[in-house]
Parts: structure tokens; sequence; C-alpha cells
């Protein structure tokens, strides 16, 4: 296996070209949910909202967190997280109220509004899931497998964050 390096540099292959291609698939799969979603909010007419703001209010689903929870439990970085919540709040996607132990912290939870988005979402993953299963691209060992892996290469990342070598 090859794979393009960087500008500059001289063209990988084995297990740093595995590690690259599987950066690459990361960042092109993330990119490509997002045109997902926003396809489909441009076919059903819901042009106020983004697909991270989508994905953000299907994250929280029937929860009341802080940004703060958001960001520990990496989903979203912290500009990114405070940024969308208050675009979500003021276009009525959700409620926010200040914590009474540490008034410095907000929480917020899903509006009706807020709700019926995630709601949306939620069926699109689920005719995804269905589709995905019906024309047999993937199975459920196939999924179990992939997510593993994932699952592994997210502790070594965290890992990598916290106990730096």
């Amino acid at each position: 296996m090859s794979i393009h390096a960087p500008l500059g540099r001289k063209p990988v292959t084995g297990y740093v070209a595995g590690y690259l291609e599987t950066l690459s698939l990361l960042e092109r799969l993330h990119r490509l949910l997002l045109d997902v979603i926003k396809d489909e909010f441009e076919r059903v007419n819901i042009l106020e909202i983004n697909a991270v703001q989508a994905l953000l209010l299907f994250n929280i689903g029937d929860n009341e967190v802080t940004a703060g929870e958001l960001k520990s439990r990496g989903y979203y970085q912290g500009s990114n997280v405070s940024y969308n919540l208050k675009k979500l709040v003021d276009m009525g996607y959700m409620h926010h109220q200040r914590c009474e132990i540490d008034r410095r912290s907000v929480r917020v939870r899903l509006t009706e509004k807020g709700r019926n988005i995630r709601t949306l979402v939620d069926e699109l993953f689920h005719r995804h899931s269905e589709g995905l299963e019906a024309r047999q691209i993937v199975d459920l060992q196939g999924l179990e497998d992939v997510n593993s892996g994932l699952r592994r290469l997210e502790r070594f990342w965290t890992d990598q964050i916290r106990y730096i070598y």
C-alpha cells in the first residue's frame, strides 16, 4: 500500500500508509456526514440550522448538559460548542439556565423545536442503517469490528493528549 505523502516527503508505505489512510478516511467521512445532514435539511426546507448544530442537538438528546460536559465527552471543541449553543438558544432550539451551584455554568436542554430536529436526524440515521443492512454493505459484525478499532484509536489519541511520552 502506498499513499500520497505531505509535500516534500517521500511516499510512505506499510503501517504508516495505513494509518494515514485511516486519518484521511475519518476526516472525509465526518465531512460527508455533515453534507448528508445538510442535504436532508435542504430537502425538508430547514435552512436556519447547520449540520454541526443538528448533530449537537442529536447528541444532547433528552439530557440537560453544560458546554463543559459536551467538551469532556469529546463531542466538541471549546469555542465551537459555546458558539453553537448560543446560536441554538437564540434560535429557540434550546433552553438555558444558570446552574444553582456554579453560577458561571449554564445548563442547556432541547426545546420542542430542538427535539423535532433531533427526531429528524434520528430518522435519517435509522434510514441509513436500514439501507446499509438491506444492501448488505456492512453486516453487524463488520460494524462492531470498525467500532472496536475506532475505540482503540480513540483511547490511543486520548493517551497521547493526557500522557505525552
